[in-house]
């Protein structure tokens, strides 16, 4: 345990970190991943890949392709990021994290290239990711950009499929101002020859991917033009969705992801197995109605509208930019309670005119600041939230924040945790810890 500890802390401290350091850790080419693959002998080369990007949806998209072929039987690989509780969580096997031993082993043996290439935490994570999937003899893998996509470290794989999902405003330091520039940015996955799903069909990106795709002789498609989704209803375990195919028939899916978000997302999944379909894979409507049931315990994913706790009620979710924070509302609006208690955070390099203007207002606020120098003191936040008539305290730290909300809580409330991947995870930490007691 120690000498994963002391790797981990390695990897931590000594390299740039973009959910720590920001803007100065995302490197602009894809040389430093092409150097450590290379020394690695090429693992990438050596697997079957799907390379899932976007601005929201990648994560869910993902685990639930990954969770679909698992369960027809394919070991399959999930490579995502950034992480909640545990470093591991982005590499994972048949949902399974990579173990302890393979990180350690991993860093102590290419400390020394670790120290000539110089890579960021992100490049030495993917490369470690694709040396782990072909030492596990994966027979795919399910690869999630980190940001952007033409200049993602990913984003030297040659994959059997690309998946693109929705296109917001997020990360326009580095990916551009307009949704079309973002575009472009996330088009650089699509490979030549390669088949590409484009999950959501929008009038002002379109061209953008039919253009790469054209480029690339890529075949092409657009999910919400093949298939009609429509959500039908939610409860305590399921959102109950219908699907149209193209030809007209209809089926009805049952998630345990149950963010009305999952809608959209839905669609590119059903087109992407599809194309896997044509390229021999064997999967039945079966193992797709089964795979989605079971996502969350099928790959481990955490903060896509999660349920966490009955009475008080609370939930949380990682949406943080201004399609995000939209499907969030969409959310809170068909949810039924009293009062809302909403513990937020945000980093201060993020542009919050794309998020606070939209927050409910009759809502308490608890605002917070991660422990991460990239936070935004929580002061500061509290005082840019005043200007668009979002009220209420602020608090040195997440958990002080939460436990404030816990202690107002009445019963019929509800609190709702987000803002912040980060603020997600230490909450979801904390009751991870109190459950352990």
């Amino acid at each position: 345990m120690n000498a994963y500890k002391e790797a981990i802390e390695y990897l931590y401290t000594r390299l740039p970190m973009f959910t720590r350091d920001g803007a100065s850790a995302f490197k602009k080419d894809l040389d430093n991943t092409i150097r450590l693959c290379n020394a690695l002998d090429n693992p990438q080369r050596k697997f079957k890949t799907l390379h899932i990007a976007g601005t929201n949806g990648k994560g869910s998209t993902s685990h639930m392709l990954a969770a679909i072929l698992a369960q027809a039987g394919y070991k399959t690989g999930l490579y995502t990021s950034p992480h909640l509780l545990d470093f591991r969580e982005r590499i994972r096997v048949n949902g399974a994290m990579c173990e302890q031993e393979f990180v350690t082993d991993f860093v102590q043996k290419h400390k020394a290239l670790i120290e000539d290439v110089q890579p960021s935490f992100f490049e030495i994570t993917v490369a470690m990711a694709f040396d782990y999937f072909e030492k596990c003899k994966v027979d795919l893998a399910v690869i999630e950009v980190g940001l952007g996509g033409r200049l993602d470290s990913t984003n030297i794989i040659q994959p059997l499929l690309s998946v693109i999902t929705n296109i917001g405003f997020d990360h326009m330091n580095l990916l551009g101002n307009t949704l079309v520039e973002i575009a472009g940015e996330k088009a650089g996955i699509i490979k030549k020859n390669t088949p590409v799903v484009i999950s959501e069909y929008a009038a002002e990106t379109a061209a953008v991917f039919l253009d790469k795709a054209h480029t690339e002789t890529a075949p092409i498609q657009f999910a919400s033009q093949v298939y009609q989704t429509r959500m039908l209803a939610v409860d305590q375990d399921y959102l109950s969705i219908e699907a149209i195919d193209g030809h007209g028939i209809i089926d009805h899916y049952q998630l345990d992801l149950k963010g009305s978000y999952q809608v959209k997302n839905l669609a590119g999944v059903l087109l992407a197995v599809d194309e896997l379909r044509k390229q021999g894979f064997e999967i039945s409507s079966f193992h797709v109605h089964e795979a989605l049931k079971h996502v969350q315990s099928a790959t481990g994913i955490q903060g896509r509208w999660q349920q966490l706790s009955k009475d008080p009620f609370i939930i949380c979710d990682t949406g943080h930019n201004e399609d995000g924070i939209h499907e969030v509302l969409k959310n809170l609006n068909a949810t039924s309670y009293n009062k809302l208690h909403f513990v937020i955070g945000a980093m201060r390099d993020k542009d919050l005119t794309h998020m606070l203007p939209y927050l409910p207002k009759e809502a308490v606020y608890y605002f917070a600041a991660p422990d991460m120098p990239r936070a935004m003191p929580s002061d500061l936040l509290r005082e840019e939230a005043a200007t668009f008539n979002l009220n209420g305290e602020d608090y040195f730290s997440v958990r002080q924040a939460f436990a404030a909300a816990k202690a107002t809580y009445e019963r019929g409330d509800l609190i709702f945790v987000g803002g912040s991947n980060f603020v997600v995870a230490e909450v979801l930490a904390e009751i991870d810890e109190s459950h352990k007691k």
